[in-house]
């Protein structure tokens, strides 16, 4: 792996660290930051986490969520990155790190545009959740139980549970790791997967209500207002899985979930089946990600929502 070398050095090097992940988090990045947070208090670093989009719901039983910090006020020595493919990702925190000596990104997306003097990057990693885990491996940590459960939470959500054409030998070899340190694998399974709260049921029926098909129910897409969130006293993390649960339509190639940000602003998250590159689509629009997973932001008006979904019925 890239950078693995200069990585480890500038970390040995630092004694003030801040680890950030992007706006709107999910289980990669909340169990990434955390097991790299925690490993590193273990080396007697002071260390900061900070997520701009706060922890969701369904990650703050995670050892070490309390820790996180929207924003904090501070110069590191180091600031990171994790899962973030370039500095808009990160938001408003982006003006921490250009207050630190040095910027490091731990990454995995294929499409990225980077702004760090330090690269730890691997985009055939299943998660960055496994990168994390090489890297204190080879910092000879001693990993217990509470940053072995936030790397397996990095793995389990950026597979899809294992679902998803990312997942590769070395993934399991490093759960079976993981799950020997002591983590309640049917525990935390149930946590991020088997239980939704009755507000993420209520958008999803939405979303799946809504549901429009094109290229003979090759593509599917659907959308979600602000004033649905408001009717169900939900979020935007209770809409992560609707993508992902789209896909899963039998015919489908190609998902597609629009959520509401502003009126000006639509949110976009794409995934897709087989070698249908959605990542290059998000990329088109200033978005990116992955070949089969990703996400942008397009105008919000009928217009943009019509040209966007003839540019992905194209690809099909």
């Amino acid at each position: 792996m890239r950078g693995l070398e200069r990585a480890k050095q500038i970390i040995r090097d630092s004694k003030t660290i801040l680890i950030a992940c992007h706006v709107n988090p999910d289980g990669d990045c909340i169990g990434s930051l955390l097991s790299l947070g925690l490993a590193l208090k273990k080396l007697g670093k002071r260390v900061y986490l900070v997520s701009p989009g706060g922890v969701p719901r369904d990650y703050r039983a995670l050892p070490g969520a309390g820790l996180i910090r929207r924003t904090v006020d501070c110069s590191p020595d180091l600031a990171i990155a994790v899962d973030c493919n370039e500095k808009l990702m990160l938001g408003k925190s982006y003006r921490i790190f250009q207050r630190a000596k040095a910027v490091m990104e731990i990454d995995h997306h294929l499409f990225r545009k980077p702004f760090g003097g330090f690269l730890l990057i691997d985009t055939e990693a299943a998660a960055v959740g496994e990168i994390i885990y090489l890297l204190l491996k080879s910092l000879k940590l001693r990993l217990d139980g509470d940053i072995a459960q936030n790397i397996l939470t990095s793995l389990i959500v950026e597979t899809n549970s294992f679902r998803l054409a990312s997942t590769r030998e070395s993934t399991f070899r490093i759960c079976a790791k993981l799950m020997a340190i002591g983590v309640d694998f049917s525990r935390l399974t149930e946590m991020i997967y088997w239980s939704s709260s009755k507000q993420a049921m209520l958008l999803s029926g939405i979303c799946f209500s809504r549901c429009r098909f094109l290229k003979h129910d090759r593509l599917v897409w659907s959308i979600v207002r602000i004033r649905d969130f408001r009717a169900a006293g939900g979020r935007d993390e209770d809409v992560d899985a609707v993508a992902d649960d789209m896909r899963a339509i039998k015919s489908v190639q190609v998902s597609i979930l629009f959520r509401e940000k502003s009126p000006k602003h639509l949110r976009v998250s794409l995934r897709s089946k087989g070698q249908i590159n959605i990542g290059s689509l998000a990329e088109k629009y200033s978005g990116g990600g992955h070949f089969d997973v990703a996400g942008c932001v397009i105008p919000n008006n009928p217009g943009s929502i019509k040209m966007f979904l003839k540019e992905a019925a194209s690809l099909i």
